[in-house]
């Protein structure tokens, strides 16, 4: 997990960047759509929806457009799309690994728009399994780094529920656990009276590339182009981006 934070911060300052475009509220919705679909509309008893859900307030999705999509994804309103998830892997530039998570409901499209998204920006696509092994499916929750919580208050509430490490990522604590105790590890959270931001299972590095600035700048434009795709839900990669290089970018 060595690095992981510095990656970490990188993808939590792109977030608050990317939560700006007029696609972050459709990319949302359409987790929840296919949270519902998978595990039926009720919260309560599907946690991913659950989360979803709270990912989608905290970002100010309206609770119309919520409702809609639980109800779409349940089968309670008509009009959802058949949604699959497909994993694309690749290199950018410099050698750095980048793993592509898209939810489409075209697989043509999507395959297209992320080949013409790498070779546009000096990226290549890689076979499945080339790239993958270097990442771990990781339990990652969010929490807001208040005056009155600190990373021991944190690690104290989630120790025993399977969280493996507690990083400090810029405005935020970073709850780091196996993907299969995530609920768990939310669940602590909530009864010790803490406000969490996301809880989500994500791919995490098990190594970093580390990068000047110039070279990651060049590595977050092809980043930042998939990220702007329609179907791409999630870009994981395994840079070590230096202090201050998304200020301006």
């Amino acid at each position: 997990m060595s690095g992981h934070s510095k990656w970490a911060t990188t993808k939590h300052q792109k977030a608050v960047k990317d939560a700006k475009r007029s696609s972050a509220f459709a990319k949302l919705i359409k987790n929840i759509e296919v949270a519902a679909r998978t595990g039926g509309g009720d919260p309560a008893g599907n946690p991913t929806l659950y989360d979803a859900i709270q990912k989608a307030k905290k970002n100010s999705v309206p609770n119309d457009n919520i409702d809609r999509a639980v109800k779409r994804g349940s089968g309670q309103e008509t009009g959802g799309a058949d949604y699959q998830t497909i994993m694309y892997e690749g290199y950018a530039a410099h050698g750095v690994a980048v793993l592509v998570e898209c939810l489409t409901d075209n697989r043509n499209r999507a395959a297209s728009d992320v080949r013409v998204a790498f070779t546009r920006n000096g990226g290549t696509m890689a076979d499945p399994g080339s790239v993958a092994y270097l990442f771990s499916r990781k339990g990652v929750v969010e929490v807001p780094a208040v005056p009155t919580l600190d990373e021991d208050d944190v690690l104290a509430a989630v120790l025993d529920a399977g969280a493996e490490e507690v990083n400090r990522v810029g405005d935020s604590f970073e709850v780091v656990s196996e993907a299969t105790d995530l609920v768990a590890v939310r669940t602590a959270l909530q009864e010790a009276g803490i406000e969490y931001d996301s809880a989500e299972a994500q791919f995490v590095p098990s190594m970093q590339v580390p990068l000047d600035e110039e070279q990651a700048r060049s590595v977050l434009k092809l980043i930042d182009a998939l990220d702007d795709l329609d179907d791409v839900q999630n870009v994981y990669a395994n840079l070590d981006v230096p202090e201050g290089v998304l200020e301006d970018a």
